[in-house]
């Protein structure tokens, strides 16, 4: 049995605003917008498309800022993020507090119909959050694989978590919209002329975060196989979602893990090498100063 409102749900059904489709509420698949293989793959197509042959539109262009645009995008997922969050943790926090953790990961009963609302809304975020690579081809800014790769397959983790109903999505998303509330808020304030000192840490944050995600994944996706298929062996019980959408969010969750280590490893240490040089070398012109 799902948990009453919480305070931010009761507050935004208090507004004076339309009630969302039963197809937004509910995820539906050919009903639901893009909730169809061929929807996303289309998606996908042209998301690519539009980069990179945005790319080579731009190559005889100078580089555009759209800076109002910019922050705004950044100000409105920031803040949209911790909206979202807000409410999931609202009704999440009483499944855990009244059932357990292992409950809340693991049982149908924490698919309630309002979370089934949220990983849709969720997912459609990583629609939105595309926009953030034309923002880098405008600007005639590099594509890091990373990015494209992360971006792309992060809209179809969440389609297949939606199709595979996976009541463990909650802790990869609440931890994913953490991270979101302060990566696109450090855009927002950098976009404004401010200097962060923290983004060494945010990258931190996003490894750690996908440190737990993992364990996560692994002990809920280990729970059920063990239970389904060796029942000999020690297991909690089993667990709610397909095979399928626990296989593909394992593999997807660790390549991600590696490929931001990799890349904090690349641009930190790199960092780290071009900054020992620069204070190497002003040392240097110093001595020579005095000593001429």
């Amino acid at each position: 049995m799902a948990p009453p409102p919480g305070p931010v749900y009761s507050f935004l059904h208090a507004l004076p605003i339309p009630s969302l489709p039963y197809n937004i509420e509910h995820w539906v698949p050919g009903s639901t917008p893009i909730s169809t293989v061929a929807e996303v793959t289309l998606a996908m197509v042209v998301y690519l498309v539009v980069i990179f042959g945005g790319q080579a539109l731009m190559r005889g262009s100078k580089p555009y800022r759209f800076q109002p645009l910019f922050m705004l995008h950044n100000f409105l997922l920031s803040s949209g993020s911790a909206l979202l969050l807000a409410l999931m943790l609202e009704e999440i926090v009483p499944i855990v507090w009244k059932h357990g953790l292992f409950y809340a990961i693991c049982n149908t009963s924490a698919w309630t119909p309002r979370m089934e609302t949220y990983y849709i809304f969720n997912y459609y975020f990583k629609y939105w959050e595309l926009f953030d690579t034309v923002f880098l081809v405008v600007k005639k800014k590099p594509l890091q694989f990373l990015h494209v790769f992360h971006h792309t397959a992060t809209a179809v983790l969440c389609y297949t978590q939606l199709n595979g109903r996976t009541s463990v999505s909650w802790v990869v998303i609440t931890l994913n919209l953490f991270v979101h509330v302060l990566m696109y808020y450090y855009y927002f304030m950098t976009a404004a002329g401010y200097k962060i000192w923290w983004k060494k840490y945010l990258t931190t944050l996003q490894i750690t975060q996908f440190v737990i995600d993992l364990f996560t994944v692994y002990f809920a996706s280990y729970s059920y196989f063990a239970a389904t298929y060796f029942p000999n062996m020690p297991s909690m019980g089993s667990c709610a979602g397909t095979e399928g959408a626990a296989i593909f969010g394992c593999a997807l969750l660790t390549s991600y893990l590696f490929l931001f280590i990799a890349f904090y490893q690349k641009t930190y240490k790199a960092q780290a090498g071009k900054n020992k040089a620069d204070a190497a070398s002003k040392a240097a012109a110093k001595v020579a100063k005095k000593t001429n």
